[in-house]
């Protein structure tokens, strides 16, 4: 009996470097599911339109990365709690009325990747997380529920900071966290976990913070994978830390995205070894 085969995409600028098409791929294949993942390239001006299009030629679901993740939450009709709360979404669901439902497993996969896969824990810790675009709004919430004792939020523009701390104000006092905004300029603090969320490892940047967030044994982490993360990693491991890239990330937020769309949770911690595995 013939199945029809579902139509899925990441949308972003850029994207020929996505590893999300291999990923989805391999969850379809060990899950049984039929679908098919591609890329697509958005004009930076052209998300909308992207996603319009993207939806006429019956497409089913899309993940939405850089630097379309705050734009994608205004595009859809409903949205989740995690959404709401970020004004970020990574993941849509398209369906036949023409709808869109709007999502966030960012931060779900990070938390994933930071606890199960690299075995560290968050409850308890000092975090620094750089950034308060869309990545960093999407991985607040979940860090915040993963029982973090102090999160900072530095960024380059601090009223972009103070907005996304003052966003997620109830939820750290629920946390019992503390939760404040500073810019990149920081004074002399450290901290057992420093995030990476901002676009500095796509112009090849090492840090946009000085060494010394950095406690000895540290975990640094560059929501970026591959080659673009090489600078923050390269800077991490000079100065005494452990350095992880986003790839588990990217695994564990496609298989939440996978979950939402087929109902089937993947084996990600298999596919995530097979992914670093691959050559080069």
């Amino acid at each position: 009996m013939n199945q029809a085969v579902d139509l899925y995409c990441v949308l972003g600028n850029p994207i020929a470097h996505s590893l999300s098409p291999a990923i989805h791929a391999r969850f379809a294949e060990l899950t049984g599911e039929r679908i098919r993942y591609e890329r697509r390239l958005a004009p930076v001006d052209g998300f909308a339109q992207g996603l319009r299009d993207f939806a006429a030629q019956g497409g089913r679901g899309c993940n939405v990365t850089v630097p379309f993740k705050i734009e994608a939450a205004r595009c859809a009709a409903r949205c989740s709690g995690r959404v709401q709360l970020a004004g970020a979404a990574n993941t849509l669901s398209l369906h036949a009325d023409g709808s869109v439902h709007a999502d966030n497993t960012d931060g779900l996969g990070l938390v994933a990747d930071i606890t199960r896969n690299a075995g560290v824990p968050l409850a308890g810790c000092d975090l620094l997380l750089l950034g308060a675009g869309g990545a960093a709004a999407g991985a607040l919430g979940p860090l915040l529920h993963a029982g973090a004792r102090r999160i900072t939020l530095a960024n380059r523009t601090l009223a972009r900071a103070e907005a996304l701390v003052q966003a997620h104000s109830a939820l750290a006092a629920q946390q019992k966290t503390e939760l404040k905004a500073q810019t990149l300029l920081l004074p002399d603090a450290s901290f057992d976990i420093v995030i990476n969320a901002t676009a500095s490892s796509l112009a090849g940047a090492d840090a946009p913070v000085p060494a010394s967030v950095l406690r000895p044994g540290s975990l640094a982490y560059d929501m970026m994978y591959g080659p673009a993360a090489q600078g923050f990693l390269d800077w991490a491991s000079r100065h005494g830390a452990t350095p992880r890239d986003g790839l588990g990330m990217l695994v564990e937020q496609a298989a939440e995205a996978f979950l939402l769309w087929r109902g089937v949770r993947p084996p990600s911690a298999r596919v995530l070894a097979e992914m670093q595995a691959r050559p080069g």
